[in-house]
């Protein structure tokens, strides 16, 4: 019996199968639990690429977890990973105008991507690897169907490369949108890790108050303890973000490194002419396409002369799929006429010319006056470098002691979304910590010593007089001066007479900021019992990095 080909249903694709092993004897193999067939030849690279994703998973969660406060001054180069990202470097330097040298480690991706082909996508990225992973799961539970696709789409990611590449021409940093490196940090940073944090706890109080043993209580505190910082003001916007990429991988396997990612554009750029290619063999091949029908990146193993090496991942899922063991990955240049993804003339026109229209609008939306809320981390750049240079990534937010550092979303503009801010409301800058300056992947934080930091202005503290319990109501109280933490203090107690509403006359000590010594570190707002809007709160006016220095006047001149 002939097997059908090309557009068979699911139910044919399976019977297929079953006649092909019949006629092939111990070509093939066959799981016994599954009844999955699989080449037995690349069942080990399988093997292999799994663990391969496994181990770097698991080094970004190392570092991740990493990334936080542990009592000591310093921490290592959790942020090591990014610097491993050509897009990031490229979108960086175009953007600022200066290269970060740490960059250079790019270089062994670009080479790398080169000689072999996008084994970074699928055998590296963590988040190649959980859309793979979800994108098996949604297989085995049927919750999608492979099946056989046109490549019209895949362009998709080639378009948001160019915008990105002419928006950083402009000076506008826009990868950290769209780079899987910063999606990723910034979605577990933001959203997924404090949900975790908060569900374990949930389930920790829960056992513990209907009087159950709960035997992973030590475990539990210990993951929230690593989990670190839990309150975050977008955390819904960017979990739904999140969860939505995720659920796409139920329409198609692997839909964001598929349609949406521009740094597997450009690295399927780098390898259009790499030295490793796939070869069928037409003498063991009967044309199932079951390797077309499974092919994680819709490069279309089958027929070979349509093979796309620029989106294959080498994930070897279509080998180890083929019953016959007719695919191999030979050392091989490319052909002159290689298929590459079809990119009219019309769309890159489109795309370009929609980038030089719509970077220009992007840029206008913060030209206003900053928001008195934009107080940004202490060492970092004036803020035209600072949105040239930050990518989004949430690493300064997920170090930060305090939780003091957030995500922006009006108080930049749209080009500084998801930028970090200082929200007193929520946490302070700690005096003694200059962490956030030292896990800044590109540059937009400097990295500051303790001594430096001291020296650094990142806003300044302004009282309500009108809702300051001394001031107000003529009662005591000095929990701005006590908390400040500069030496003088920036808060001091001054005695103040009040009228009082019989027209009586009171003498009462009430704070006064020195604008010489305030740092604007926001422990006064954060710590003010006013607790529904506080009596004291901090802006950006007089911050260290503004292009404009600031003196103040001396008091009695």
């Amino acid at each position: 019996m002939s097997v059908a080909a090309g557009g068979c249903q699911l139910a044919g694709i399976d019977i297929a199968k079953s006649l092909l092993y019949t006629e092939t004897g111990e070509m093939g193999g066959k799981d016994l639990r599954s009844g999955k067939f699989f080449s037995g030849k690349h069942r080990l690279t399988q093997l292999l690429r799994i663990f391969s994703q496994t181990v770097f998973f698991c080094l970004f969660l190392y570092l991740l977890l990493g990334t936080r406060h542990a009592g000591k001054d310093t921490i290592g180069a959790v942020e090591r990973f990014f610097h491993f990202d050509p897009l990031l470097g490229a979108a960086t330097f175009l953007a600022s105008r200066t290269f970060f040298k740490a960059f250079l480690l790019g270089l062994v991706t670009i080479v790398v991507t080169a000689l072999f082909g996008r084994y970074v996508c699928g055998w590296v990225c963590p988040l190649g690897s959980l859309h793979h992973f979800t994108s098996f799961l949604f297989r085995r539970t049927k919750g999608s169907k492979p099946r056989l696709q046109k490549d019209n789409h895949l362009g998709w990611k080639y378009l948001i490369l160019v915008f990105i590449v002419i928006g950083s021409i402009f000076r506008l940093d826009l990868a950290g949108f769209m780079d899987p490196l910063s999606f990723l940090y910034r979605s577990f940073t933001a959203a997924v890790m404090p949900a975790v944090s908060m569900t374990i706890g949930a389930g920790t109080s829960l056992f513990l108050q209907v009087g159950l043993p709960y035997p992973g209580e030590r475990w539990a505190r210990y993951l929230q303890d690593l989990a670190g910082n839990t309150t975050f003001r977008q955390a819904l916007f960017i979990g739904l973000i999140f969860l939505g990429v995720i659920l796409l991988n139920g329409v198609r396997p692997r839909f964001w490194c598929r349609f949406l990612c521009p740094a597997g554009a450009l690295l399927g750029l780098l390898s259009r002419w790499n030295l490793v290619r796939l070869k069928i063999d037409t003498s063991r091949c009967n044309g199932c396409r079951l390797c077309t029908l499974h092919c994680q990146a819709q490069a279309t193993p089958h027929p070979n002369e349509k093979w796309n090496r620029a989106e294959c991942m080498y994930c070897y899922t279509c080998a180890s799929e083929c019953p016959h063991q007719a695919i191999s990955y030979p050392p091989g240049p490319a052909a002159a006429d290689s298929h590459v993804v079809n990119l009219s003339r019309r769309e890159v026109i489109f795309t370009s010319t929609l980038g030089l229209a719509t970077v220009p609008l992007i840029a206008l939306t913060g030209a206003e006056r900053p928001s008195e809320k934009l107080i940004r981390p202490p060492g970092a750049l004036p803020e035209l470098q600072f949105l040239a240079k930050c990518i989004k990534c949430g690493e300064c937010m997920k170090v930060c002691p305090t939780n003091g550092l957030q995500n922006a979303f009006h108080e930049a503009g749209f080009l500084g979304i998801w930028t970090p801010v200082l929200v007193p409301r929520i946490g302070y800058c700690e005096y003694y910590c200059s962490l956030c300056t030292q896990v800044c992947p590109t540059g937009a934080i400097q990295e500051l010593t303790i001594e430096e930091k001291l020296q650094t202005r990142i806003g300044m503290a302004w009282i309500k007089k009108h809702r300051c319990l001394p001031y107000a109501l003529g009662e005591p109280c000095r929990v701005c001066e006590q908390r400040c933490p500069t030496s003088p203090k920036a808060i001091q107690m001054v005695e103040t007479r009040f009228s009082l509403p019989d027209g009586t006359t009171h003498a009462l000590n009430a704070p006064v900021v020195d604008p010489e010594l305030c740092n604007g570190c926001g422990v006064c707002e954060t710590k003010c019992p006013v607790v529904d809007e506080p009596a004291i709160y901090c802006t950006s006016f007089g911050e260290s990095r503004s292009e404009k220095e600031l003196s103040f006047p001396e008091y009695g001149k």
